[in-house]
């Protein structure tokens, strides 16, 4: 009786507990977790405390993990972690070459199909799509826009007001210079590209049409020696006698620190990435902004709303279906207004109406509802050969500001070089 009774009592006690122990297994294995290959190793913390949060407030199964590599050693960890099949679920995308590379031997998957991507037009795609326009292989996620801040109490100082055109502009620099020992305008050409990425890049949509001249030089149809790109170069040339004091020297760090935290400048042609940073250095600096200056006989304004980042699917991951949920969300409103306020200054490159809460961050995103959006001229397909396009335009901008070089002579060079070995220019100088 007594081992029946030890029976029974053991019985009891192994139905009991086996669906006390079956149960959080079977919730385990509903579980997924996805992980984000990034260079952002900066926005680690945005990504735990806001981004993640969000995602998972719909998809509370979907476990994310942001797993950022140091910048400079991103592309060569991603490229192991791809070769060995190690990579995580979800790929985050540099512009251009670099992430077409990544497509084109399969680590990629296609993304036409993906619910949400009719919210990204021509532009924002085309980082992340193929030469013959035909498969997108990355959601876009921000760009970075150029124009100019300034030093609000150096403006309301001197009377100054913004420029809306290349001649205000120029009339306003020489006031500063005549009225005051503040430097007009803040950039240094010791790292060569400040001056054409801030300089040439930031003003040149205005002369060269935005997206009509980027695609005339894709197409052959127009040359960085003529029209609207011959006419940057002689803009960027003007500006020269409003740098500040032996401004050959200074690398961008010193400009950054010359405006921000000395506050000796009144004006630094800017990307919007510095924004956030700048009120980092500085939170007692007052900042302005104001788009490019156009040209006389403007019709219209343009403005270099650069592709930056984007984020895609490692076409080898055992978790696609999450996966694929993930990237839906990034094409959401929610996404682009949360996305966009993490970090100001990255803006959404959705169609979503979306609203920045950092004012000098706004002013910058307002001018999409008033100008036509462009990208740098040189980084789409154009930086394949020898000579770089892209590393000419940083030589010759500079050479430029520095008074070696007339803009002529600048504007022969980089189209000299173009044409050594990209078959549509080749073709048209013959």
């Amino acid at each position: 009786m007594k081992k029946l009774v030890g029976l029974i009592a053991v019985l009891a006690f192994v139905v009991a507990f086996v669906p006390a122990q079956q149960t959080p297994v079977s919730q385990a294995q509903e579980k997924v977790t996805l992980t984000i290959e990034s260079w952002r190793n900066d926005d680690l913390v945005i990504w735990q405390d806001v981004l993640i949060p969000a995602f998972n407030a719909h998809y509370p199964d979907i476990e994310v993990i942001f797993a950022p590599t140091a910048p400079a050693e991103y592309n060569a960890a991603l490229d192991a972690k791809l070769q060995g099949g190690t990579a995580g679920d979800l790929i985050t995308c540099r512009p251009f070459d670099k992430s077409l590379e990544l497509f084109n031997k399969g680590y990629l998957a296609p993304l036409n199909d993906l619910p949400g991507m009719e919210h990204f037009g021509p532009v924002a795609r085309s980082a992340w799509i193929t030469d013959d326009g035909s498969t997108v292989f990355c959601v876009p996620m921000a760009s970075v826009i150029h124009g100019f801040l300034y030093n609000v109490k150096i403006f309301e100082e001197l009377g100054l007001t913004e420029p809306q055109t290349e001649e205000e502009f120029l009339a306003l620099l020489q006031k500063i210079k005549d009225e005051s020992d503040y430097a007009p305008l803040v950039m240094g050409t010791h790292d060569q590209w400040e001056a054409a990425t801030m300089g040439f890049q930031n003003i040149g949509p205005n002369y060269w049409k935005g997206e009509e001249g980027r695609l005339g030089l894709i197409n052959g149809t127009i040359g960085y020696n003529e029209d609207g790109f011959l006419e940057a170069f002689r803009a960027l040339a003007r500006w020269k006698d409003y740098l500040p004091e032996g401004y050959q020297a200074p690398t961008y760090p010193d400009a950054q620190n010359l405006f921000a935290v000395l506050e000796e400048g009144a004006i630094y042609p800017a990307g919007s990435w510095d924004i956030g940073y700048f009120q980092q250095l500085n939170p007692d600096l007052e900042m302005g902004a104001f788009k490019p200056p156009v040209p006389a006989g403007a019709e219209k304004c343009y403005i270099s709303d650069h592709v930056d980042i984007a984020i895609g699917l490692n076409a080898a991951s055992p978790n696609k279906e999450a996966a694929l949920k993930f990237l839906e969300w990034v094409t959401t409103q929610e996404f682009a207004q949360l996305y966009s306020n993490a970090l100001p200054g990255f803006y959404s490159l959705s169609d979503h109406e979306i609203t920045v809460d950092n004012p000098v961050a706004q002013e910058f995103l307002s001018w999409r509802n008033e100008c036509e959006s462009t990208i740098r001229s040189s980084y789409q397909i154009l930086s394949r050969g020898e000579p770089n396009n892209e590393q000419d335009l940083w030589q010759y901008s500079a050479a430029v500001l520095n008074g070696t070089i007339s803009p002529e002579e600048a504007a022969n060079k980089v189209q000299e070089g173009l044409a050594s070995w990209y078959e549509p220019q080749k073709n048209r100088a013959k």
